[in-house]
């Protein structure tokens, strides 16, 4: 009886994997994950640029990004797709569930020069991944506070939601102050 990837790595035996078919599959999975980075590091240049000009209130150039992100080929599906394809026939190689072949257990049955391929690959990801996030949560705050700082100037220029001073004049009938706010609205 054959023992799967998974329970060989229990033993304390690491599986390796020696095949043309798995070689070539390691060189694919390279070349999607360089694609993975490749996206990433587009999608951070995109939120700086974002960021960059909201702040600069360049309404022109926002729009220009806008449609340039709508317009540009969803081709991180396809390279989703490649990658769950890849990793399917590996956890088939091993011998392992497709939930349990992940970029750790290959590296630790390749040899050193793969090994430190994939390896490499990992830790730009996890390294790119981590700043995403930070960017993604920054670019979302920004965002935030200038939708609230609108509402705030939106309001006060309007007086909308607001009370203001109540003035009596000579008869006791009270009046709103109208003149408060940027924009009458007494016709």
């Amino acid at each position: 009886m054959k023992a799967t990837a998974v329970e060989t790595e229990k033993r304390g035996r690491t599986p390796r994997l020696t095949g043309e078919l798995e070689s070539d599959k390691i060189d694919e999975l390279l070349a999607v994950l360089d694609t993975d980075i490749r996206h990433i590091q587009q999608n951070l240049s995109q939120l700086n640029e974002l960021r960059s000009l909201v702040v600069k209130r360049d309404d022109a150039a926002l729009g220009t990004l806008l449609e340039s992100i709508q317009c540009r080929p969803d081709t991180h599906k396809e390279n989703e797709i490649k990658r769950q394809s890849i990793r399917k026939d590996l956890a088939n190689s091993f011998g392992c569930d497709f939930n349990q072949m992940t970029l750790s257990l290959l590296e630790a049955s390749l040899p050193k020069d793969k090994k430190t391929q994939i390896h490499t690959r990992k830790v730009k990801l996890e390294a790119l991944i981590k700043e995403l996030k930070k960017e993604h949560l920054s670019t979302a705050l920004l965002l935030s506070e200038c939708a609230r700082f609108n509402s705030l100037v939106l309001k006060s220029i309007l007086d909308l939601g607001q009370a203001g001073a109540v003035y009596y004049n000579s008869n006791g009938t009270t009046r709103r102050q109208r003149d408060t706010a940027f924009v009458n609205l007494q016709f």
